[in-house]
């Protein structure tokens, strides 16, 4: 992975990664561990989101940068209503985050706010169609034609798509992105 990244200029050619299994709630880590520590589409399936929250920010170093992903309100409200499959499978989805109140949950534990953006407007119609036809049908014509325009768009990244997800971001993004910073004058609370 990190040969392709050098190859585009994202990693230096002497980067490194090691993979871990671990837990949430006990990341085998040591406090400060981390420069910047990235929860994507994490905490909506962790019942205990308080305590994935202080792991968070205890491997996470003074000046860091603490990024956290999670389905965004309104589009996964409209999931959960229009699908029982789709949140109550094992590892799903256990509660829907608005975004102020997970601020808060981070916030509460002596980070501070950053900035906000919201991201992947053409997925929610996918999920909405996916969930309106059964979670379990992902071979039916709709939401197979639809998944192929979303790994077309991907990869090709055409204009107009950029274009129609940029100005749809705002009102029907799938995620919210939540970016915070450990200061180093406050006592981050673990």
């Amino acid at each position: 992975m990190f040969e392709a990244m050098a190859e585009a200029g994202e990693a230096p050619a002497t980067a490194t990664a090691q993979a871990v299994v671990g837990d949430a709630l006990a990341l085998p880590y040591p406090d400060g561990s981390f420069d910047c520590v990235i929860a994507s589409e994490i905490l909506e399936h962790v019942p205990e989101d308080d305590a994935a929250i202080a792991e968070l920010v205890r491997v996470l170093k003074v000046g860091g940068t603490l990024a956290v992903t999670v389905p965004r309100w309104l589009p996964e409200r409209v999931c959960w209503l229009l699908s029982e499959e789709y949140h109550s499978n094992e590892g799903g989805h256990v509660r829907i985050y608005q975004a102020s109140a997970l601020q808060a949950k981070i916030t509460a534990r002596g980070l501070r706010f950053t900035h906000q953006h919201h991201a992947h407007a053409l997925h929610a119609p996918f999920w909405w169609l996916k969930c309106f036809v059964g979670v379990s049908k992902p071979n039916h014509p709709a939401v197979s034609a639809y998944h192929k325009l979303l790994v077309w768009d991907m990869m090709s990244r055409p204009w107009a798509t950029r274009a129609a997800e940029s100005v749809l971001n705002p009102l029907i993004g799938k995620s919210v992105a939540l970016y915070f910073e450990k200061p180093a004058d406050r006592v981050a609370l673990v």
